[in-house]
């Protein structure tokens, strides 16, 4: 982008149901701009207006406002623009203020990046970060008390478990491919389920996937691994664990100790997202190739794939549903929650790469990280579709367990298809967040 910004000008400071497992957690950088030479600025902290308050802040959601402003001024190449609407919100953002202001102080880490074509480097530097902050006991916490409190992750658990254990009734050797981002939390339940079951227990091979890059998962894995095996015995389920280091979008079936009279099932949680948006076709025809019972995927309902060329299309999506989220955690936490906070925190990374990082960084392999390009249910179901997999039908049973589980949290969280025959979706305030299916060749 041929922009002039002083770099000199900005300081980027880094800032960073089961009790036996946990999930990974990334501590962000916040972005602290410091205010400039900049003299065409005639905002500040301190300017007030005839009602005593600051002119870009009154009335709700200013942060969108000014956020969407700033975009459009980095789409034109604006660069007097882009200036002053960055040093306003640094005034204003706060990752410690009230929705608005933490939405802002993220977005504006990410919008930074984008006008100063530094989005890649500000990304390797989150997640080396992340990397170096990771800790089992703070993740294990982490997971358990947003499970607690919201169903975004539960929902997925519950609607995948159910189909997996349905489509492989009556199987004596089960291979669960765990293609996701859940770090075993969703298997517990499944375990229990299989050792209640009324015919011979199964034998149970978890073959879980790790990114070559992701090398705090990679840290925890060993540890996950014992824990699982350990809760497999007490259970009486005979088991045995698998880890594959690899890329995802590299992924074949040598790599996934496949046998022949095992009965397959692949989850896939938060996953897709992470793959470039023009091999996804290849991976879903791999995943075919291995005959399957059943494919589970669950993703979050967004869409930053088919506006990834146009910069403010795909910002205002991004905004759109990082709102949602961020207002979901408001609810959902109290104020002074650190889960809450570094929760709000993961997401910068996400928005950063999103927003920040250009599209043949992202398609060069993965080699620089995850993609994070979100599909909405609709557009995984017609690749889906496309590549020779059939939807299969959520089951009543299935649907009363999400549904019980739905009703364990606050008021504001339901149910609904959308007008689908392909999975079914959760929804916050009536706006759908979360997609969970299943399919088979």
């Amino acid at each position: 982008m041929d922009i002039t910004l002083n770099q000199s000008t900005y300081n980027i400071n880094n800032n960073i149901n089961s009790q036996i497992f946990f999930s990974s957690l990334h501590s962000n950088n916040g972005i602290d701009i410091m205010q400039s030479t900049t003299t065409n600025t005639s905002t500040s902290r301190g300017s007030t207006s005839d009602s005593g308050e600051p002119p870009c802040t009154r009335g709700n959601k200013w942060a969108s406002k000014l956020l969407k402003e700033c975009a459009i001024a980095i789409a034109e190449k604006d660069s007097n623009k882009i200036h002053h609407l960055l040093w306003m919100l640094n005034e204003l953002a706060s990752p410690y203020g009230d929705s608005d202001q933490k939405l802002a102080s993220y977005f504006l880490q990410a919008l930074f990046s984008k006008a100063t074509d530094s989005g890649l480097r500000c990304y390797k530097t989150l997640t080396l970060v992340a990397d170096k902050t990771h800790s089992f006991d703070s993740a294990r916490k982490l997971i358990l008390k947003f499970q607690e409190v919201s169903p975004w992750t539960t929902f997925g658990h519950v609607a995948s478990n159910g189909a997996i254990l349905e489509a492989l009734d009556g199987q004596s050797k089960i291979h669960i491919i765990d293609i996701s981002n859940t770090l075993c939390t969703q298997w517990p339940t499944l375990l229990e389920a299989l050792a209640t079951r009324n015919d011979e227990t199964p034998h149970l091979k978890l073959t879980v996937l790790v990114s070559a890059i992701d090398v705090a998962r990679s840290l925890v894995m060993k540890e996950i691994g014992q824990r699982m095996e350990k809760f497999a015995r007490l259970m009486g389920v005979p088991f045995e664990f698998k880890v594959v280091t690899s890329e995802i979008s590299r992924l074949t079936k040598d790599d996934l100790f496949v046998k022949d009279d095992e009965a397959i099932a692949i989850n896939c949680i938060s996953a897709l997202r992470k793959v470039g948006v023009e091999q996804r076709g290849d991976l879903i025809r791999m995943f075919r190739s291995l005959n399957p019972k059943i494919v589970t995927i669950v993703e979050e309902e967004a869409d930053f794939t088919s506006s990834r060329h146009d910069f403010v299309k795909c910002f205002e999506e991004c905004l759109r549903f990082y709102t949602l989220y961020f207002e979901m955690l408001e609810e959902s936490f109290t104020p002074t929650s650190n889960e809450r906070l570094m929760l709000e925190r993961e997401c910068s990374r996400s928005i950063v790469r999103v927003l920040a990082c250009e599209e043949e960084n992202e398609n060069e392999n993965n080699k620089d990280g995850e993609c994070e390009r979100r599909e909405k249910g609709n557009q995984w179901s017609g690749r889906l579709i496309k590549e020779g997999l059939s939807p299969i039908r959520v089951s009543d049973d299935c649907l009363d367990d999400v549904k019980a589980l739905v009703k364990r949290y606050k008021a504001g969280w339901g149910l609904g298809n959308n007008n689908s025959n392909s999975g079914i979706y959760l929804t916050w305030k009536e706006e759908s967040v979360v997609w969970a299916s299943a399919w088979k060749p």
